[in-house]
């Protein structure tokens, strides 16, 4: 299931210490908005924001891509990084625990990085 750019994401959370990071593979969905959807979390809010600016870094230094829209960055509890066909999410902790996000597209196809 993984791509470079799935990789690239991957890597630039770890390397700010995002943790359980996972990607959902979406394709076989259907009525998905995007083919994969990364998650991960980190326990405030300025290494929220420092895993998303290290993921836009990364992919435009690796891939060639920049974002086509962001949400969250006002507060940090949730950040959205939306690149098309990959939709990035960086929660604040206590965020990706009451979203469940992973649960709404327990369908998905998952890798654990």
């Amino acid at each position: 299931m993984e791509n470079k750019e799935i990789r690239v994401i991957a890597d630039a959370m770890s390397e700010k210490k995002g943790q359980d990071i996972v990607s959902l593979d979406l394709r076989s969905i259907g009525t998905a908005i995007s083919d994969y959807f990364i998650v991960c979390n980190a326990d405030s809010t300025t290494n929220v924001d420092a895993i998303a600016d290290n993921v836009e870094e990364r992919m435009i230094e690796k891939c060639g891509r920049k974002v086509l829209r962001s949400q969250g960055k006002e507060n940090s509890f949730w950040i959205i990084l939306d690149y098309g066909d990959i939709v990035v999410h960086v929660f604040q902790t206590q965020y990706r625990e009451f979203y469940r996000l992973e649960d709404l597209w327990s369908d998905a196809q998952r890798c654990v990085f």
